[in-house]
């Protein structure tokens, strides 16, 4: 298989760009640990830096990622909010049931 044959897992691809994006790393410097072209990581770095094209197949938007997350935290509220009232039924419903405790 030659270089060009080559093909990259979303994972792979979004891998790389986080280590230039998040762990300070140079592309030139990223792309040669990872032993792939500097073009084709620039490609993918350019890519995510564009919210409107994913930086790889699959992948979201920081748009479509923002929505999500929201979407999360209200999910996450109502699920809390379920859990106390679940927390409070019981200790009620576990006083009820000791005994000498009725009125």
């Amino acid at each position: 298989m030659s270089k060009r044959d080559k093909t990259y897992t979303p994972e792979f691809r979004s891998e790389a760009v986080k280590r230039v994006l998040e762990q300070g790393l140079r592309p030139e410097e990223a792309a040669h640990r990872l032993g792939i072209p500097k073009g084709t990581l620039a490609g993918w770095m350019a890519a995510a830096k564009s919210s409107k094209t994913p930086a790889a197949p699959g992948a979201r938007s920081a748009g479509e990622l923002e929505v999500e997350n929201a979407r999360l935290r209200k999910e996450l509220v109502e699920a809390r909010m379920e859990r106390d009232i679940l927390k409070k039924v019981t200790a009620y419903f576990a006083r009820e049931s000791l005994p000498g405790t009725r009125s």
